[in-house]
């Protein structure tokens, strides 16, 4: 009996931890997929930055256009992929497939470079971006959904199964004597 309390109560800090590990690997993917985003720039795979929505869109200082606007603009996006994070998480967590990912991610695009386009007044319309952009940012995008929602999906049921396996061990113990 005593075990099966111990078991409910690790439940609660179990799914906490797991929202935690879930947040981190949205500030991680942030980080990543954005600094890949910089490198696209830097290399002419794509004519914008992460810079040219976050920090240029609004500031016209000149330490936005250096390697400092590229650091902030990277951290900002890390922050704001917590909040994305969030969103996958509460949504897709139990659907344990990379395509989720994938589609997550083209939504993420659709919603950055078309209906959020109006926001950001230094980056061209989608009929006059590049084809080079078009195509490393939606694969930007689609690895950014699958790096996070793959990760926390994979966690999330990585997780159950712990507590499944766990369970059965318990009721087993508790048959036996």
């Amino acid at each position: 009996m005593s075990e099966n309390k111990k078991l409910e109560q690790n439940k609660p800090e179990q799914s906490s931890t797991l929202f935690g590990r879930a947040l981190i690997t949205g500030f991680v993917g942030g980080l990543l997929w954005s600094f890949f985003g910089v490198i696209n720039y830097y290399f002419n795979f794509s004519e914008v930055a992460p810079r040219s929505f976050l920090l240029r869109s609004w500031l016209r200082a000149g330490w936005t256009d250096t390697w400092l606007g590229d650091l902030v603009s990277v951290i900002l996006v890390g922050i704001l992929s917590i909040g994305v994070a969030l969103i996958y998480y509460m949504i897709f967590r139990k659907i344990n497939s990379i395509w989720i990912g994938v589609g997550f991610g083209l939504v993420l695009w659709g919603l950055v470079y078309y209906l959020f386009q109006p926001i950001f007044p230094n980056i061209p319309n989608l009929t006059n971006l590049e084809s080079n952009t078009i195509v490393s940012s939606i694969c930007l995008f689609i690895l950014y959904g699958i790096f996070v929602g793959f990760s926390i999906s994979y966690d999330y049921h990585d997780t159950v199964m712990k507590d499944t396996v766990q369970s059965d061990d318990q009721s087993d113990k508790q048959l036996s004597t």
